[in-house]
């Protein structure tokens, strides 16, 4: 996978990259990450990217030549690639729409900042604008790390097991809705709290059956029901 983000702050990334189980698909090159600075593409020597919105009110607004060069430029190396901005109004990641990330091989991500991009960009250089909850942030940057993160986990040679992932709350294909069963590892008796009986039965069957229920009780406790935080 071939990804370019254009980003006033490529060093965020580096929690991604050099960190954790999926550092490896970055140092493997199962995952060739570049970084594109609109700041390159100024015409000032204070290299601004912003300015205040016509028709008043707070904030900043990123210039839409400093952003459209910079997608151009990443067009050059990947021709092909949707071009992505991060945004709060866009539709909402799911786990669904991991596989559609997958089978696209190569991306252009767009990490707004302020109080957002000038409209023109979006309406004429953005292919997809994706959200990954209804709440702002400071930037794009860290809801792309979300998203990266949930697709590359996926690519195999990433994890340990490749059947981890599979295994993910959401990774039912014909229940996409549903959660993970509950985990346990040593000790069996933690502070008298005892591992199920089931899990320490070795009958494979019984233990699938139960972590099939339990992924149901989990769902309705969890999710169906209405909680109040």
């Amino acid at each position: 996978m071939h990804v370019i983000v254009i980003t006033l702050f490529p060093e965020i990334f580096k929690a991604l990259t050099d960190q954790g189980v999926l550092s490896k698909a970055f140092s493997s090159g199962l995952v060739n990450l570049e970084f594109i600075n609109p700041r390159d593409f100024t015409q000032d020597n204070h290299r601004t990217v912003d300015d205040r919105p016509f028709g008043g009110g707070p904030g900043m607004v990123m210039l839409a030549e400093p952003l459209a060069r910079s997608i151009e430029s990443a067009k050059e190396k990947l021709p092909h690639a949707p071009v992505v901005y991060l945004s709060p109004q866009g539709k909402v990641f799911n786990q669904a729409q991991v596989k559609f990330f997958l089978d696209q091989k190569s991306w252009i991500f767009l990490c707004g900042r302020y109080e957002g991009i000038d409209e023109r960009v979006l309406e004429n250089l953005i292919d997809l604008e994706i959200s990954i909850g209804d709440f702002v942030l400071s930037g794009g940057e860290l809801a792309l790390m979300c998203i990266l993160d949930a697709v590359i986990r996926h690519i195999p040679g990433v994890l340990g097991d490749d059947l981890s992932a599979i295994q993910d709350s959401f990774s039912n294909p014909n229940q996409p809705d549903l959660l993970d069963c509950p985990h346990y590892t040593r000790p069996p008796i933690w502070r008298g709290h005892p591992v199920p009986t089931v899990l320490l039965s070795g009958h494979h069957k019984n233990i699938e059956q139960w972590r099939a229920e339990k992924s149901l009780e989990a769902t309705q406790k969890k999710r169906e029901k209405k909680q109040d935080f």
